[in-house]
């Protein structure tokens, strides 16, 4: 079989570039739709998106899960996490550390190369304290435990509502 190197790089090229799109729509959809960090950016002059992929039910197929945060949370593999401007396009990748297994389908000279996986697994394994610590601008952790106690009140109190509305009209 002859290959067109040409072809199959554009191929690639694409490949990447539809991946990339794919992870930073789930961030976006996340920022933009989501409730929950919809109402944190109301509250907060940016939010992290944390991501991680599981296995669904089926057990065959991937499953992204994508989480609105206030702090920081701990580096992990197989995960995601992205700083954003309230209510802004603007958004920085904090890490993107895919499966420990994975590691080596990423480094320098291989077809699904990079930079910023290789620098995340770096950073995870020889910086992870730099990796893990807070942006500059972060909120207190007392402030930030004030708005999600907020959270949970507008949720408990949207839910409370709906059983009355729904005793009053049944």
């Amino acid at each position: 079989m002859k290959i067109n190197r040409l072809e199959t790089h554009d191929r690639l090229q694409h490949f990447k570039k539809d991946q990339d799109q794919n992870i930073f729509l789930g961030a976006e959809t996340c920022m933009k739709r989501n409730p929950d960090s919809l109402f944190l950016q109301s509250r907060s002059p940016y939010i992290y998106i944390f991501a991680h992929p599981r296995t669904a039910d089926d057990g065959l197929t991937k499953v992204m899960y994508w989480q609105p945060r206030l702090l920081k949370p701990p580096a992990q593999t197989n995960s995601y996490l992205f700083r954003a401007q309230s209510n802004s396009d603007i958004m920085e990748i904090c890490w993107i550390l895919p499966p420990r297994e994975m590691w080596d389908q990423y480094t320098l000279g291989n077809i699904t190369e990079h930079k910023d996986v290789l620098w995340s697994i770096d950073m995870f394994m020889n910086h992870r304290d730099q990796l893990n610590s807070p942006h500059p601008d972060d909120l207190d952790e007392k402030v930030a435990s004030k708005i999600w106690l907020e959270l949970v009140g507008n949720i408990r109190s949207e839910k409370l509502m709906a059983k009355v509305l729904e005793v009053t009209s049944g």
